[in-house]
């Protein structure tokens, strides 16, 4: 069966990743970067008789994929007028240059088999996101959630609020500092926060969150929190 299509939410600022986990032993085995985490498709398809807005979304991938071999954040626009078309993609600030690009790759094929070609779109992995628009695309405000995961087992034993509030306070007061992409862990709680681009934010934008999740094994981001 396949995955239902999504609306699209095109979400330009503040926190793109927020994960809890609980450390515990696991296998030295490869990390997978490239499963699929979230797909948005625009309800609406490109009105394309002359292919031009094929040309210029084919241009906007091709380069949107040569920049993720050196940067993990880039935005660029293709076409003009009315055909104008708007992209970014982002990597995991922990990825090196050859597994963003690795995994950016995979995005264009996976956006068309996915979505086909909407006006809009955005295809989520474990290391890296994509998303275009085509100009005149309504957005939404950066404080919605777009997507959410939360395991359904409960995480029992006294003094779990205080490691993972403090897991959090530290994220807080990290990330402002370390270009939008900042991790750590207290005890048995370990979290990842990643902003869009390399944009700073506050303490309270991350802090906030703190009541939303609860901790899981280490081998699954099993609460990931994106807007």
């Amino acid at each position: 069966m396949g995955l239902p299509r999504n609306t699209l939410y095109f979400v330009p600022v503040l926190l793109l990743i927020l994960t809890i986990l609980e450390l515990a032993p696991v296998s030295k085995s490869a990390p997978d970067y490239t499963s699929l985490v979230y797909k948005g498709c625009a309800k609406q398809d490109l009105a394309d008789p002359t292919g031009v807005y094929s040309q210029a979304l084919s241009a906007l991938f091709g380069t949107l994929i040569a920049q993720s071999s050196k940067a993990k954040f880039f935005k660029t626009t293709t076409g003009s007028g009315q055909t104008t078309i708007n992209g970014l993609l982002q990597c995991r600030g922990d990825l090196s240059n050859v597994d963003c690009y690795n995994c950016v790759s995979r995005l264009p094929i996976l956006i068309d088999k996915l979505c086909g070609k909407p006006i809009a779109a955005r295809l989520q992995l474990s290391g890296c996101y994509m998303l275009y628009e085509v100009a005149g695309f309504s957005q939404i405000s950066g404080m919605e959630m777009l997507y959410k995961t939360c395991s359904g087992t409960n995480v029992g034993g006294a003094g779990y609020e205080e490691k993972r509030d403090t897991a959090f306070s530290s994220l807080a007061n990290g990330i402002g500092n370390a270009n939008g992409f900042y991790t750590t862990s207290y005890e048995s709680v370990y979290v990842l926060g990643q902003c869009e681009g390399n944009r700073r934010v506050k303490p309270f934008q991350v802090v906030k969150l703190h009541f939303i999740g609860l901790v899981q094994d280490r081998d699954f981001f099993r609460h990931r929190f994106f807007y």
